[in-house]
């Protein structure tokens, strides 16, 4: 780095993203972040050698105090903020701040508005079109009229079960940075939450085999989140995970080392490797049809990852087609 006065040494290492000092169309210094971005051979030679996006570029040369965005340094589709200040004696200040994840989480929240927009809209007008039905003829033979009323109930059911799981999405989210207090036994948790799910389990010809080992310790956390937890991921196995040679949902709790592990296990049809890391994104399905056919809103796995990072725990998901389902929760003991 070429000699500068100890203060700007100074700020440039106080400067945790990426930042160079340029003067002229030479880049005089550079901070480790910008090493790591833009290489490590730039100090000293053409600014052109360290940012060669053109309109960063043409910003830089122009030497003026500006703030913009760009998108193409260092990888395409990332976003950066370029803020361009002049200092004394000819010199720039650029600094090049990574907006990619802001960016991201604003995509996230657009496409969650649309999802949620386009299920809530699916049976909203199921139920308008069958009201009108009901409104407009009033000599339908009694067994239309039983069954637009029966579409109508069920997919107002529907309607209540996704506004129910997003409340929850927004509930959850909302205490993500407060601990929980209770102390919760897992076992409890996965014994209620078997029994809660046995009447769907019997409707689809299978069984919930519940397995709690013995004499665990209790975890810290919010027990009603637990069961919800708990109820998400048996509701899932017996919808996806049951019929035909699957007859079994297995749920398991036990010490894991400094964790106390529950697990749900199916042995279903499976899902192939490429949907698995996209399974707790919310509305994601790997078969839509089938998903709401199962009464499924989307949601579940969402809301069981965001009950899991509340508890400060892990969630894996393990599947593969033709070899069923197992998702792990392992949750930390407490330390004292």
């Amino acid at each position: 780095m070429t000699a500068l006065p100890h203060p700007l040494h100074a700020l440039l290492d106080a400067i945790e993203e990426a930042a160079l000092l340029v003067r002229g169309e030479r880049t005089i210094a550079a901070n480790a972040a910008a090493h790591r971005l833009l290489g490590h051979d730039i100090v000293d030679r053409d600014v052109r050698i360290a940012v060669r996006q053109p309109h960063a570029l043409r910003a830089i040369l122009a030497g003026r105090q500006t703030a913009q965005e760009v998108t193409g340094i260092a990888g395409l589709g990332r976003s950066w903020g370029l803020l361009i200040r002049p200092l004394e004696d000819g010199l720039l200040l650029v600094r090049l701040a990574d907006r990619s994840a802001i960016r991201a989480a604003e995509k996230m929240r657009v496409d969650f508005v649309a999802n949620a927009s386009h299920e809530l809209r699916t049976p909203l007008s199921t139920i308008m079109g069958y009201a009108e039905t009901l409104a407009e003829n009033g000599d339908l033979p009694s067994h239309l009229r039983q069954q637009f009323g029966q579409s109508i109930h069920g997919e107002a059911k529907r309607m209540l079960r996704i506004v129910s799981d997003l409340m929850s999405l927004s509930r959850i989210e909302a205490e993500r940075f407060v601990e929980p207090a209770e102390r919760v036994s897992l076992g409890d948790v996965a014994r209620i939450a078997a029994e809660n799910g046995r009447p769907l389990a019997e409707s689809r010809g299978c069984r919930i085999a519940v397995e709690v080992e013995a004499d665990l310790p209790e975890v810290a956390g919010d027990f009603a989140q637990l069961l919800q937890l708990a109820d998400n991921l048996v509701a899932n196995a017996v919808r996806y995970g049951c019929g035909g040679a699957a007859e079994v949902v297995e749920l398991l709790v036990r010490g894991d080392g400094r964790d106390v592990l529950l697990s749900v296990r199916d042995h279903g049809d499976g899902i192939a490797a490429t949907h698995v890391p996209r399974l707790t994104e919310r509305f994601y399905r790997v078969d839509a049809a089938r998903s709401r056919d199962s009464g499924g809103t989307g949601l579940g796995l969402a809301i069981v990852k965001h009950i899991v990072e509340r508890h400060r725990g892990r969630l894996e998901i393990a599947s593969a087609p033709g070899h069923g389902t197992d998702v792990q929760v392992r949750l930390p003991l407490p330390l004292s």
